[in-house]
């Protein structure tokens, strides 16, 4: 039964497709797509050696009312368990096989990262959707651009701006149910709304935003009977100058705070725990180029205070210091150059206050022949504090073959990265051990890419990782300890998009991951993603999702025994409507169309059929 309603929504969607106006049967023709984060300079994608992934504005403004963990889960290599779970739950970053402490996070250029967590990661949910531009996406080791921890993604997120005009104002708003596949209720489980206003006015631009999101109906255990609420809501403020001098000089700041009530996981019941933190983040952004190079600075201060309330109730404070300085030119027509230092000082209070310092040099060149062959290699001397001087490496070459229609690339990468062990792995009340060595991750990747004019491009790409001295934790003994022996991850990465009419798109992307060597929780061997978009006419338009979760293994705590989840399969429709062209706009969601009941961490809850409706305003 449900085969066959899928069938009847696809054939709609397609019949929609072909009843379209004469504009989306033209020809279409891609512009070439500007990356950056492979290399750190604004490089046309046929000059990439990577397989970005750049969601535009285009492609964000279809997850309103969902998270940043949802949207990146829909993205090759990566699994992000919690996302499809109760909004608030604990979210586990996996790409490429590895873990959360393996990714880093940028937020406009700089880094961040809370030191008193107990792997050093960013807590993705203090992120709203409705405050990005963009999100670039660069898979593999990546230490030398960005520091230790960079080992298999960087994930690059562009914040709004404020744009062209003296004053702006964007407001969005949505709401939707919060039911578990046994239920069917029509009361408001989830809402969430923002707000931006700006301008710019004589060299100044200006910014304000606010976010806030709540959801309340589901419970954390899968077995529980009390609804665990979340809350989190995001301030931001940025003022710039732009400078006759081809200078301009940016202030912001941020704040976040988070509260998300949980049960006891353990026993397995419910129970009134909560987790409460809260994000202060001060910053600036100085930047001056002209035709041929660039000198720009970064620098910001962050603070973090977490509370845990539980039968293991602990206060979690830390801050740090994050600066970036770079110097950019191009030599000739060919070669870009990029000389960096980049420096962290991390700080948490533990039994005592804790820190280590960082400084890290680095130097990146990119040679982009007029044959078609371009390189991308690089140096860093990572000096820490504990752990004194070691240097990583990355080698990036590709070539291009021109065709009449678009091109053909051939790429490789061989990377190395370096990740520290954390002040809480160190110095932490729990589990800490002051004796860990650093690990050590080498990537190797081969792929090629057929890009065409006409809105057609398909990419497959083979990596193979290997991890030395991996941190890993003893359930057994409650400590931090390295991996005597090597893990190795070998997988498989593919993507095909196609555009063949104005706001028409189909996205796949398939994902083979196979660890080696190593306790690899929750990460599915075979991952698969689909996208549908269609116009429905001049105001009207659908999306279509699919996800298709492999099995994997999960760790029951309660016996520390190893566990095989089920596969499952989600569906997802989205309609959209324009209400007045340009301002006004609203929109339908439905997510687990088909009500499907599943597990995605061990004893957690996990929402059936929902739905979500929306608006938002320009002016």
């Amino acid at each position: 039964m449900k085969k066959r309603w899928i069938g009847c929504v696809l054939m709609a969607l397609a019949g929609a497709t072909h009843a379209q106006t004469p504009l989306d049967s033209m020809d279409v023709r891609e512009l070439d797509e500007v990356v950056v984060s492979d290399s750190r300079f604004p490089l046309k994608r046929e000059q990439s050696g990577k397989t970005v992934i750049r969601l535009g504005p285009e492609i964000l403004k279809a997850y309103q009312g969902a998270s940043v963990a949802q949207v990146l889960n829909q993205q090759s290599g990566f699994e992000i368990s919690g996302s499809r779970g109760r909004p608030g739950e604990v979210l586990g970053v996996f790409v490429r096989g590895g873990r959360g402490r393996q990714v880093v996070v940028l937020i406009d250029g700089l880094r961040v990262s809370d030191p008193s967590s107990t792997a050093r990661e960013y807590d993705l949910r203090l992120l709203p959707v409705s405050s990005i531009e963009s999100i670039e996406i660069v898979k593999g080791a990546t230490s030398v651009l960005y520091g230790a921890n960079a080992a298999t993604a960087v994930i690059d997120i562009r914040t709004k701006t404020p744009g062209k005009t003296p004053f702006y104002a964007n407001a969005q708003g949505s709401m939707g149910t919060q039911n578990t596949p046994e239920e069917s209720d029509a009361d408001i489980g989830r809402l969430s709304h923002a707000i931006q206003l700006g301008g710019t006015r004589s060299g100044w631009a200006y910014q304000g935003a606010f976010s806030h999101d709540y959801a309340n109906g589901l419970s954390s255990l899968e077995t529980g009977r009390e609804p665990d609420p979340y809350s989190n809501w995001s301030a931001d403020l940025s003022v710039s100058r732009h400078f006759p001098e081809k200078s301009v000089l940016k202030i912001f700041a941020n704040r976040a705070q988070m509260n998300a009530d949980y049960d006891d996981s353990f026993n397995g019941v419910d129970a009134p725990f909560r987790y409460r933190t809260n994000q202060e983040r001060l910053g600036l952004n100085w930047k001056w180029k002209d035709s041929l190079q660039q000198v720009e600075a970064l620098g910001a201060y962050t603070r973090f205070d977490s509370e845990n309330q539980s039968d293991f109730p602990g206060t979690f404070q830390g801050s740090n210091w994050t600066a970036d300085l770079t110097y950019k030119r191009k030599i000739g027509s060919v070669i870009h150059a990029l000389a960096g230092l980049n420096v962290i000082n991390d700080r948490a209070l533990l039994e005592v206050d804790e820190e280590f310092t960082l400084v890290d040099p680095y130097l990146n060149l990119v040679w982009t022949g007029a044959s078609g062959v371009n390189v991308n290699g690089g140096v860093r001397l990572n000096m820490h504090s504990i752990y004194g001087n070691r240097a990583v490496y990355h080698l990036n070459p590709s070539y291009a073959y021109r065709l009449n229609t678009g091109y053909l690339k051939v790429m490789g990468s061989w990377a190395t990265a370096y990740i520290t062990p954390s002040l809480a792995q160190l110095f932490g009340a729990f589990g800490a051990n002051p004796d860990l060595d650093a690990e050590d991750n080498r990537t190797l990747e081969a792929g090629m890419e057929l890009n065409l004019d006409s809105g057609f491009r398909i990419s497959g790409l083979f990596f193979d990782r290997q991890e030395e001295h991996t941190i890993l934790f003893d359930n057994a003994d409650f400590i931090f300890f390295n991996a005597s022996e090597p893990v190795s991850i070998q997988g498989f990465e593919g993507e095909v998009l196609w555009k063949w009419a104005p706001g028409n798109r189909l996205e796949l992307n398939y994902t083979f991951t196979q660890p080696e060597g190593a306790n690899a929780i929750r990460i599915p061997k075979h991952k698969l993603n689909a996208i549908l978009q269609t116009r429905l006419g001049t105001r009207w338009s659908s999306l279509l999702r699919y996800s298709y979760t492999g099995s994997r293994e999960d760790t029951d705590f309660t016996t520390f025994t190893q566990v095989e989840l089920e596969p499952f399969s989600l569906i997802d429709l989205r309609v959209d409507f324009t209400v007045i062209p340009g301002k006004l706009n609203a929109f339908l969601n439905a997510t687990n169309l088909l009500n499907e009941s599943y597990t995605e961490v061990l004893g957690f809850q996990t929402p059936g059929r929902n739905v979500m409706v929306g608006w938002s305003l320009q002016l």
